[in-house]
């Protein structure tokens, strides 16, 4: 059975770049400076006020993926690293190179993608006018779709949602987050070029993602019975 794991990152737009309305409704119940600074980070979590700006997908193995990601200006060019293909383009390029390559698999892992990824990516297929090519969100409890948050908390059981982070401290893997960026930095890296480091962030996600998924599919995943 074929599997890919995606993990997407993301960038809001500039608090002054949207209209009014949404403006306001984003400032509705802040009431001090740390809540108006905290309103306008939170725009990146969101489709409706932030974009797709990275895309990595690793069959984790035969251990060789892609990372489509957004370079403004067509300055950076194709390059391969480490296992993994780098492809610039725009975000509409980097969603339609998503759905084509998803379509190929039977099953695809994410961390916390019942929640944040797939939805995000829908939306902002919707938006850019990218027609899927599969269902994101199949049946919670199924094998069509792994999110690894949801069955590391168990679907609910336990009390906590912990990060990749922490999993990845938990059980010895090297953290993306080692390196010093976090997703809350991608937004600045993308106003500033840094377009090459966000997609290489990205793919640190999906080297860890990997690593735990053979962790729990080893230790934790009880093996189905036949």
């Amino acid at each position: 059975m074929s599997r890919v794991i995606f993990d997407i990152e993301t960038a809001g737009f500039d608090f002054e770049s949207l209209d009014s309305g949404l403006q306001e409704y984003f400032l509705k119940w802040t009431n001090t400076e740390d809540e108006v600074k905290a309103a306008k980070d939170s725009l990146s979590f969101y489709p409706n006020t932030a974009e797709v700006v990275a895309i990595g997908m690793l069959n984790p193995d035969t251990e060789k993926g892609a990372v489509y990601f957004q370079s403004q200006g067509g300055t950076v060019k194709p390059f391969d690293e480490d296992n993994i293909s780098y492809y610039p383009g725009t975000e509409s390029d980097v969603l339609s190179q998503f759905w084509e390559t998803i379509k190929k698999y039977d099953t695809f892992v994410t961390f916390n993608g019942r929640v944040f990824d797939c939805p995000f990516v829908l939306v902002r297929s919707a938006v850019c006018r990218v027609m899927p090519t599969r269902e994101l969100l199949p049946n919670r409890y199924g094998t069509e779709h792994i999110d690894l948050m949801d069955r590391l908390n168990f679907f609910g059981a336990s009390k906590r949602r912990f990060s990749l982070d922490v999993w990845c401290r938990t059980f010895g893997i090297k953290s993306p987050k080692s390196d010093g960026v976090t997703g809350y930095e991608v937004k600045d890296l993308f106003r500033s070029g840094e377009f090459e480091k966000i997609a290489r962030y990205c793919a640190g996600d999906l080297w860890a993602t990997q690593k735990l998924l053979f962790i729990w599919e080893k230790y934790i995943k009880f093996p189905s019975v036949k």
